[in-house]
């Protein structure tokens, strides 16, 4: 069995870059545990990270989805906790920041740590090589480095090479994402966060969602297979371990609201 912090291989879980049908209502037969991506799934992509737009009805959205889920709801994303909370404010809701190396419960403003700090020497090469590629957008978080190349695609190689023999020396794993490298420290990934909170009260016994759009989310996407439940890709079709498929961020929010109102729906006849 994989370990939830490994990256699967699509080949040998028979994913095909074919279409996936949307998915299906939660229901309420069953307890559903549902974990968010943030970048692509709940907010569009900007070219700086600090150039999303909020909804500003998305921090609502989120509180009720957690309200009605009776607490099992976590965002994960690859964004640090504190540039999560500098978009949507502070949510009693469970987190995991940096893809899974910072993990907070909700209720709880405590961080728990799912990996070792990055060493800053990773942080110091990166940043050098991206200084004299042009200027490539760096984003240091505690327990990762990710660098953009969406203004400057001509680094990619360069880049890659750079974050390959920097990975390799310093037992880092490379994420390739939507125009992005990104080198992370053991345990500091979705999949492993999933994993930690379904260990844990709410999640406990529920039955995983994970919605995501990146290659980064496909560690997600493994981990709740494994436990029994579905990933649901956000965005155009590629190859993936998902089961479903909505078509971006505006069909995210559109399926995200027939959660609450099918749970509305069920209270008002009982």
């Amino acid at each position: 069995m994989t370990d939830p912090g490994e990256s699967p291989s699509l080949a040998e879980h028979g994913a095909f870059p074919r279409d996936l049908p949307p998915p299906l209502p939660l229901g309420a037969a069953v307890p559903t545990a549902l974990f968010l991506d943030f970048d692509g799934t709940l907010v569009e992509i900007a070219d700086h990270p600090d150039d999303v737009i909020v909804s500003p009805h998305l921090p609502d959205l989120i509180a009720r989805l957690a309200d009605r889920l009776d607490g099992r709801l976590a965002l994960i994303t690859g964004r640090s906790l504190e540039s999560l909370e500098e978009m949507l404010g502070h949510l009693d809701v469970a987190v995991a920041g940096s893809h899974g190396g910072e993990f907070r419960p909700a209720g709880s403003r405590e961080i728990l740590p799912l990996a070792e700090p990055l060493p800053k020497a990773v942080v110091d090469r990166l940043s050098a090589f991206a200084a004299d590629n042009g200027g490539l957008l760096v984003e240091p978080k505690p327990f990762s480095i990710a660098v953009h190349y969406r203004r400057h695609p001509e680094a990619l190689p360069g880049l890659l090479a750079c974050a390959d023999e920097t990975g390799r020396e310093f037992g880092l794993r490379t994420k390739h994402g939507k125009q992005v490298i990104e080198l992370s420290m053991p345990g500091s990934d979705k999949g492993s966060a999933v994993a930690r909170f379904m260990q844990m009260p709410p999640f406990l016994g529920a039955r995983p969602v994970f919605i995501g759009d990146d290659v980064t989310d496909e560690d997600a996407f493994a981990a709740v297979a494994r436990l029994g439940g579905d990933g649901i890709l956000a965005g155009p079709m590629r190859e993936t371990l998902a089961h479903a498929r909505l078509g971006g961020v505006s069909a995210v929010h559109a399926w995200l609201e027939t959660i609450i109102h099918d749970h509305d729906q069920e209270n008002s006849r009982t």
